[in-house]
């Protein structure tokens, strides 16, 4: 990177924390550092909600997903809508009145202790992995581009931002995300502005559109019932559906943004306003990701994208046979990108899918290679993509700048999951169990000590999460393990009269269970995972509950 590049990351870094940092004086009660007295307005919390689901892991494994994928992702969100209507009606009217903390805390005045706080203990587990996979993301742009280890840049990153929220609490975290936002959207545009205007002369973004599409990257509907499809219709209309339900209304990381909504109307707009914007950014995003692959039909591609992986075998024999026969087939696939442009017709179109799959045979077989020479046999490349691609062809200062869009995305994401993380720590285990007749002092302190911990544990897991495969499917699947049992337990909780706190609590069970059952013993997908785990604990815990005769249900005084 140039000097202006680092002087737009380093300008950017210290104006967040500085931001962070002078939220303190807002934090110094409980209700105010958890929930900055229930007083924010609709915008800032919708664009908090959004940032802290946008995360690196979207700028970065989206990207590299739709380079490698196309636009099938876009599927995964075509239930987004449906799932913040439902929730706008029911949960958040729900949560508001009952003036919680967490989320969990409903459950045990609906059934008991027991209930709540083993929901509350698998949230904890389900997003201290997955904000360790959002701290892994931004540390790959670092990696390449200071050439600093992976480890290093990890701590730099989740350390920097549990700083922050520590200090700040939610309202840090808000308003941060809010003007987060505003540079991640200017960095997108940047990006895709300059992307186009580096393709070839004679190369439209029309025609480039009209090549990806020719290889089905432009594919966003997929109407085959298969479940052991990752993305089709179906999945993003139904499993999905459950996802968004339990990850707007369960996950404590969501809740809690419309919690601290000054009303349920503004907390309502603040759901729909995700729930309209989310899919064209989404889009947005895909589509840079796409343009990148067009980018590189002209451009040498790096054979690998790893670039610290591929160091480590690049002198050999071995890879110099497949570097010359990668380079050959780019020039053949070139060749044919270039002919089918200047004449659509049927021949062309078959040369150029046929240099199109010689291009990825060579491709993989030195992925594999790779693989195997490293003895690395998680080995994926697609999380590399858009850092390789910024740092190689940006101009200078549009590097600073995409670097630092990347680090809002991440920190957005890091800072609201911490903090909640730290409130269900402090509220539903701290405070209910160890701690009853603490001061405020005392619990913001001990928050504050929360949000440490979740830091350093998160850190960790962004140790082994890097080479997991595409990022963006990796926090997916570790939600889809636990979010459809917690639905399931809300939906008992809020519309079935008949469950009881035994069948509430071993259905929960019943459902991490068959969810381990599929993912072991299936070919199912991880979205399915999400209906799978919800359907079974409400079965389950329905018909437990049929075997209690005594017990009486808790109900919230409104």
């Amino acid at each position: 990177m140039k000097f202006l590049d680092w002087a737009v990351v380093v300008a950017y870094l210290a104006y967040v924390i500085w931001d962070g940092i002078r939220m303190t004086k807002h934090s110094g009660n409980v209700e105010g550092y958890f929930l900055a007295n229930r007083s924010l307005p609709w915008w800032a919390v919708g664009l908090s909600v959004m940032a802290t689901q946008l995360s690196a892991i979207t700028l970065v494994g989206t990207t590299g997903q739709a380079y490698s994928d196309g636009m099938r992702f876009i599927q995964f969100y075509y239930g987004l809508p449906l799932a913040m209507v439902i929730l706008c009606i029911t949960v958040v009217p729900f949560f508001y009145r009952a003036k919680v903390y967490t989320a969990y805390e409903y459950l045990e005045r609906r059934f008991d202790a027991k209930t709540r706080s083993l929901t509350s203990f698998l949230f904890l587990i389900s997003r201290g992995l997955g904000v360790g996979v959002v701290i892994a993301a931004p540390s790959v742009i670092l990696s390449i581009v200071l050439g600093w280890s992976e480890v290093a840049t990890i701590f730099l990153i989740g350390m920097s931002t549990t700083f922050y929220t520590m200090v700040g609490g939610v309202q840090a975290v808000t308003w941060t995300d809010v003007k987060q936002m505003i540079v991640i959207f200017f960095g997108l545009f940047v990006v895709l502005f300059v992307v186009v205007s580096q393709f070839p002369a004679q190369v439209s973004f029309t025609d480039g559109l009209y090549l990806a599409g020719t290889l089905g990257k432009l594919q966003t509907i997929d109407t085959s019932f298969d479940l052991t499809q990752k993305y089709t219709i179906w999945s993003g209309l139904i499993a999905a559906l459950f996802l968004f339900l339990s990850y707007f209304g369960c996950d404590q990381s969501q809740v809690q943004r419309f919690l601290t909504a000054k009303s349920v109307s503004e907390g309502r707009t603040s759901l729909l306003m995700s729930a309209f914007l989310k899919i064209p950014m989404q889009f947005l995003i895909l589509l840079v990701g796409v343009l990148v692959f067009v980018f590189y039909q002209f451009a040498t591609p790096p054979m690998v994208f790893n670039a610290v992986e591929a160091g480590k075998i690049s002198q050999t024999a071995e890879y110099s046979a497949l570097q010359a026969e990668f380079q050959h087939a780019h020039h053949k696939r070139k060749d044919a990108a270039i002919a089918f442009v200047g004449d659509r017709n049927d021949s062309t179109r078959q040369a150029y899918v046929a240099a199109d799959k010689g291009f990825n045979d060579a491709r993989k077989n030195a992925i594999e290679f790779v693989k195997t020479s490293t003895g690395n046999s998680g080995f994926n490349d697609v999380n590399y993509v858009f850092p390789a691609f910024v740092v190689a062809n940006m101009p200078m200062g549009v590097v600073g700048l995409i670097i630092a869009a990347i680090f809002a995305a991440a920190m957005s994401s890091i800072s609201a999951e911490l903090n909640a993380l730290a409130t269900a720590s402090t509220i539903d285990f701290y405070r209910r169990h160890f701690h009853k007749e603490g001061t405020d002092t005392h619990y913001v302190a001990f928050g504050r000590l929360a949000t440490f911990v979740w830091g350093l544990f998160a850190c960790v897991v962004a140790i082994y999460a890097t080479n997991l495969g595409s990022l963006i499917e990796v926090v997916n699947k570790f939600g889809s393990f636990f979010y459809g049992s917690l639905l399931g337990v809300f939906v008992l909780a809020i519309l079935v009269k008949r469950a009881r706190a035994r069948g509430a609590f071993f259905g929960l069970l019943f459902g991490i269970s068959s969810v381990w059952v599929a993912s072991h013993y299936t070919n199912i997908e991880f979205l399915w995972f999400n209906v799978v785990g919800c359907l079974v604990t409400v079965i389950a815990g329905y018909l437990i509950s049929l075997t209690v005769r005594t017990e009486e249900l808790n109900t919230i005084n409104e």
